[in-house]
């Protein structure tokens, strides 16, 4: 808990003096060329927690982009080892080569491996346990892509904030010191403007990448459907899947 207060008493420290500055750069800017941290002091306080959000943006896109591989995630090199297992019955054996190979596949394929090890196979409540894990997987690898969408959502609002915070300063400058002082109102103004275009800055990739690593997910998760029904195919009827067949077994299976 103390820690916590020292922490709010420095954040609310530097937010003071970040205030201050807002001014003396704003008059810079109508000087010279701004220099991106002039532009950073010019936005105020809620510059702070904008950069805390494009920081995480830029980190949920590269954890996306690793942990969504659809290599990694579906294991397609494993499915016809597996279908052999479940042409040969070797229930148990299937659900140890999956515990120790975790990924969302397998993961999602030995929850319903489980209900097939005891007695009689009732193919709907395995059905079912594979719709639970699917869920349970979908949730955990859809965090990072919610953040997004979050982000996205957050950071235009963070920017009108700081805009109605500009223009509120720039009218207290205005009924205060009248015209006499445009450097100080410039900051004020500058303040009011750099945060919204930080904001939809951010919001802008945020939502874009958002879109694209859902639809690129949800790609995956019919390809695991598609994958996950050869395999209890296989198993319940005994026959491999047509789709593993080469041309020559499928010409023989014509005639």
């Amino acid at each position: 808990m103390k820690k916590m207060m020292v922490w709010m008493s420095l954040l609310v420290m530097a937010g003071g003096a970040f205030a201050q500055d807002a001014a003396a750069a704003g008059a810079a800017l109508t000087t010279e060329n701004a220099t991106l941290w002039q532009l950073i002091k010019t936005g105020g306080v809620t510059m702070f927690p904008l950069g805390i959000l494009s920081f995480a943006m830029v980190t949920f896109i590269i954890q996306n982009f690793i942990s969504l591989k659809e290599k990694t995630l579906l294991h397609t090199e494993m499915i016809p080892e597996l279908v052999d297992m479940m042409l040969q019955k070797k229930v148990k054996d299937a659900l140890i080569y999956c515990r120790k190979r975790p990924s969302m596949f397998t993961n999602t394929f030995a929850a319903g491996l489980e209900r097939c090890i005891k007695g009689d196979v009732n193919f709907t409540k395995v059905h079912e346990a594979v719709e639970e894990a699917s869920v349970e997987q979908t949730t955990l690898l859809m965090k990072p892509i919610d953040y997004l969408s979050i982000i996205g959502a957050t950071s235009p609002m963070l920017g009108l904030l700081g805009t109605v915070m500009g223009m509120i300063k720039a009218f207290q400058t205005m009924g205060s010191q009248g015209m006499g002082k445009p450097e100080v109102l410039a900051g004020n103004i500058g303040e009011a403007l750099i945060t919204t275009a930080t904001g939809l800055i951010i919001a802008i990739p945020a939502m874009a990448f958002y879109f694209y690593f859902k639809k690129r997910f949800d790609k995956t998760l019919a390809t695991l459907g598609r994958n996950l029904g050869y395999l209890f195919d296989a198993l319940e009827t005994g026959e491999k899947p047509l789709t593993f067949m080469d041309v020559e077994a499928l010409e023989t299976l014509e005639d």
